[in-house]
C-alpha cells in the first residue's frame, strides 16, 4: 500500500509505484471518483483525440465517422471555397 500527505495547498505527490503501475506521466490528467460507501477510484483521464475520434454523433447521423473521412470533407470543402474565391 501507498501512501502520501496532503499539503497545506491540497496537493498530493503520487507515489512513484502508483504513477508507474498507471504509467502517468508529466501532463497526464486524473479522475477521482467515489462509490457510496465512500471509496476512492483514480483513473487516468487523458486520452488522445484521434482515440476519441468519431465518438461524437451529429443528431440524426446513424454511424461514427473515421478520421480519413473526415480529411476527405475538408478537402472537399477547402476546394469549394477555393473556387469561390477565383
Amino acid at each position: 500500500m501507498a501512501e502520501a500527505t496532503v499539503t497545506s495547498k491540497g496537493q498530493i505527490t503520487i507515489p512513484k509505484e502508483i504513477r508507474e503501475k498507471m504509467k502517468l506521466q508529466a501532463g497526464d490528467k486524473i479522475i477521482f471518483q467515489t462509490d457510496a460507501e465512500g471509496e476512492l477510484k483514480i483513473k487516468k483521464s487523458n486520452v488522445s483525440i484521434k482515440d476519441r475520434a468519431g465518438s461524437l454523433r451529429k443528431y440524426g447521423r446513424s454511424k461514427s465517422v473515421s478520421i480519413e473521412e473526415m480529411d476527405e470533407a475538408i478537402k472537399q470543402r477547402a476546394v469549394e471555397l477555393d473556387k469561390k474565391t477565383k
